[in-house]
């Protein structure tokens, strides 16, 4: 059983959408499905190639809608989330139960916990963590500044190295993980790690020039 599952790239809360939709269609649908994550960057003019959705199911979370046949799943939280009118329209009239759109959310990772847990029964507890962080970071909720500035978090860590992840293959492998270990250990694996360090030394060096414009 293969999913094709795409997701909004170089974002947060575009792996933690893809990781918490992970656990719950292995949780409530298959164990045996097989994920295969593909990365989409918001463009005015991307339109889906229909060879694109080459799963036995196919998956949409955290970006726009496509009203192809062929996509089974849709979660999204975004204003632009239909290109034309049609497309919203199309959204309207789908009947299946496995497409579900909300700007209230700050995040798509708790629309698809709360979805998740409240129409199929889904436990979302052992992931209260990443989609709390997921909300905190999409929505920019921050308790202060220093928190944001200083990525002591684990979350702040990982949102810092997957921004940067053009090539996709760290986002990739961090989806299949944040479904099921804490972002604690997974920040301090050694290939998250190593590309964070360079990473948050350019963001001090960034920080001390914008200070020296500043003062």
């Amino acid at each position: 059983m293969k999913v094709r599952l795409f997701f909004h790239d170089r974002c947060f809360d575009g792996a933690a959408s893809a990781s918490v939709f992970t656990r719950f269609y292995q949780t409530c649908f298959r164990t045996d499905a097989e994920f295969n994550y593909s990365g989409l960057v918001h463009r005015a003019s991307q339109l889906f190639d229909e060879s694109l959705f080459d799963g036995d199911e196919n998956g949409i979370v955290d970006f726009k809608y496509c009203a192809s046949p062929r996509l089974l799943w849709w979660f999204d939280h975004h204003q632009s989330a239909f290109l034309t009118p049609e497309d919203a329209a199309h959204f309207r009239r789908d009947n299946s139960g496995k497409k579900f759109y909300d700007p209230s959310f700050k995040s798509c990772t708790k629309l698809i916990a709360t979805v998740g847990k409240e129409k199929f029964g889904f436990d979302t507890r052992e992931l209260e963590d990443l989609i709390s962080w997921a909300d905190i970071v999409d929505g920019a909720l921050f308790r202060d500044a220093e928190t944001a500035v200083t990525m002591k978090d684990p979350a702040l860590r990982l949102t810092l190295v997957i921004e940067a992840d053009a090539e996709g293959s760290l986002t990739r492998w961090l989806i299949s993980k944040l479904a099921w270990q804490p972002l604690a250990a997974l920040a301090e694996e050694e290939r998250v790690a190593s590309r964070f360090r360079p990473l948050f030394e350019q963001h001090l060096r960034s920080l001390e020039y914008i200070r020296g414009k500043g003062s």
